[in-house]
């Protein structure tokens, strides 16, 4: 039933512009060398329905498989990269969830 590629589902609230941009900058260059995919990102999302609705940035990233997350996320140049996310930001989620087969 589950496909091999996973999707991450991240939210976040930037609460300092200038960390978070020097993360920006570095962060394509590592993601693509795992074979990520940003699929989605944005600031105003939209809750249709929900007991805790989200707001700030949502983004949704693609990777061919749960290990290829885990060897983009375990990554030494991301892990030193990421510290300037975590000072810029207030992380809400960051979650893997599974792709599946059609139906």
């Amino acid at each position: 039933m589950y496909l091999s590629r996973v999707y991450i589902v991240v939210n976040i609230a930037i609460t300092d512009a200038d960390p978070y941009r020097q993360y920006e900058k570095g962060f394509f260059g590592i993601f693509k060398r795992h074979s990520g995919e940003l699929i989605a990102f944005d600031d105003n999302p939209i809750t249709l329905e929900a007991d805790a609705p989200r707001s700030d940035r949502m983004i949704i990233l693609k990777l061919t498989s749960e290990q290829a997350a885990k060897d983009w996320y375990e990554d030494p140049e991301y892990q030193a990269l990421s510290e300037h996310c975590r000072a810029g930001t207030k992380l809400e989620f960051f979650t893997i969830v599974h792709g599946i087969s059609a139906r």
